[in-house]
């Protein structure tokens, strides 16, 4: 049989393709796998805004730990 062989850089550069970015449009829709779980979003809007009050009132923390 053939061997087709890809060098790393035409690997590299397929990542940054238009097509890699899209998902298939046949997924079916699996919160938390193949859509953000509802749970989650709430939490990455709660945590962003826990981050800008952090940074408005000038005192943060050294670490930001996700609990």
């Amino acid at each position: 049989g053939t061997r087709i062989i890809y060098d790393r850089k035409f690997l590299m550069e397929c990542r940054n393709s238009p097509v890699a970015k899209t998902p298939p449009s046949d997924l079916p829709d699996i919160p938390g796998v193949t859509s953000p779980n509802v749970e989650e979003l709430k939490l990455e809007n709660h945590h962003v805004q826990n981050c800008e009050e952090k940074v408005s009132t000038g005192e943060e923390e050294q670490f930001d730990m996700d609990i």
